[in-house]
């Protein structure tokens, strides 16, 4: 795995009831644009999803919205982004983004937020593939699913030689040092000459 070029970002198409979610989502959009690397998002501009492409483009970044025909009108397809691709349905939009990502982010969200970062998790768990996935936990948003993961260990469910590689930070600012962290390992795994199988499941 080379540089990270562009990170897909889940986050929710609602802005939820704490203001902070929608700064830290605005926070991490100028962070991208900065550091020159691509947003990968969901193509709409509610919620949080909306605060932080308008945030990118608004600071010079490039976004990539991937959006399903269906959902175009209910999550308001962003029409600012350098490139937007309607796909026919869930299943292409996720493995396009994946395609696209050199590695994935989770703010707060809701299901479909939920759905897509433990679809990465899951993944990686199984060896296929080794592009960093983060949490961002911004006032503790994630701690519930990181106990439950917890309880699946302590249960047997999750076996020690099924490890899941996420990072986890309570800062928007510590966000992309962590995701870069995670890529240098990465890379150093490659060089061992370490196996990595990328295909979908």
């Amino acid at each position: 795995m080379s540089t990270i070029r562009s990170i897909c970002v889940y986050c929710g198409s609602s802005p939820g009831i704490n203001p902070d979610f929608a700064e830290v989502a605005r926070q991490f959009g100028r962070i991208l644009a900065e550091n020159r690397i691509s947003l990968v998002y969901g193509g709409g501009s509610r919620g949080l999803m909306g605060e932080l492409a308008m945030s990118v483009r608004e600071h010079g970044g490039r976004v990539v919205g991937i959006i399903p025909d269906f959902l175009k009108v209910r999550e308001r397809m962003y029409t600012g982004a350098q490139e937007m691709i309607v796909t026919r349905d869930m299943h292409e939009r996720k493995q396009l983004m994946f395609e696209r990502a050199d590695a994935f982010v989770a703010l707060p969200g809701g299901i479909g937020t939920l759905e897509e970062l433990v679809e990465q998790l899951t993944w990686s768990q199984l060896g296929r593939h080794r592009k960093p996935i983060l949490m961002a936990n911004i006032h503790g948003f994630w701690q519930p699913l990181l106990e439950l993961v917890e309880h699946m260990k302590a249960l047997g469910f999750i076996q020690n030689n099924l490890t899941i590689d996420y990072q986890v930070v309570n800062k928007v600012t510590d966000i992309l040092p962590a995701i870069e962290a995670a890529a240098a390992r990465a890379r150093e795994a490659e060089r061992r000459g370490e196996p990595e199988t990328i295909e979908r499941l």
